[in-house]
């Protein structure tokens, strides 16, 4: 598992304290999460099954010491090839004018991958959402593929809030957090991603602020291969 400590003295008499760290490990353990880089995404699709629907937007910020670092960020529409459904535009505001034009799904999580690099990724329910139609795509796609760490943020929530009789999706999230989404709109990929980018700093800070440490798992998965030889999917 990744653990997260906070930064600076203050860290010592929580976070250290509870798992029996010296000073001087904590020192080390706040160092090494200040270096520590993640990159928070989001992808919007034409529906809910990886197998039968597409991306049609993928947006991404970076984070480094659980810092949003807000001008580095990446967003492209996507092109499905098929029309959008009109739910779905409703729903998310991508309408096919958005798309016309757009790269590929495979072409797009291309681009993801080369920005992305090798940080860690993290995603909301990215697990059972995300992370499956980005294998699915590349299976499509024909996709070389490269192996990726990423962190699945429902754990932050499923520490600080429990996981019995409690909403986790990103919305409760927000609104037991008490972050407004005013200027940035929800179900819009680029919206989501600065979201929670702001609901993982402060998961963070009431994990912290009652003396626990964030906890995420690290999960395997895969990234379209951006250099060199590339491993076909499946092989």
């Amino acid at each position: 598992m990744a653990r997260g400590f906070g930064s600076g003295p203050s860290c010592f008499p929580r976070a250290c304290s509870r798992a029996r760290l010296t000073r001087e490990q904590c020192k080390r353990h706040a160092a090494v999460v200040q270096e520590q880089e993640w990159v928070v995404f989001d992808l919007e699709t034409t529906g809910l099954s990886p197998d039968r629907d597409d991306i049609i937007q993928i947006a991404a910020v970076r984070m480094r010491g659980w810092r949003v670092l807000h001008s580095e960020s990446f967003a492209t529409y996507v092109n499905p090839g098929r029309p959008i459904p009109p739910f779905i535009s409703s729903y998310t505001g991508i309408r096919q004018a958005d798309v016309r034009g757009a790269p590929t799904p495979a072409e797009a999580l291309g681009a993801f991958s080369r920005w992305a690099g090798s940080s860690t990724l993290v995603a909301h329910n990215g697990h059972r959402f995300d992370m499956r139609f980005v294998e699915a795509t590349c299976r499509r796609g024909g996709c070389g593929i490269r192996s990726v760490k990423y962190h699945d943020s429902l754990a932050l929530s499923w520490q600080l809030w429990g996981r019995r009789g409690v909403r986790h999706g990103l919305d409760a999230v927000l609104g037991r957090l008490k972050l407004t989404s005013t200027d940035d709109r929800r179900h819009d990929a680029r919206g989501d991603v600065a979201l929670l980018g702001r609901a993982i700093e402060a998961m963070r800070h009431e994990l912290l602020r009652r003396g626990e440490e964030p906890t995420l798992p690290i999960h395997g998965g895969m990234l379209p291969e951006t250099t060199g030889e590339s491993e076909p999917f499946g092989s």
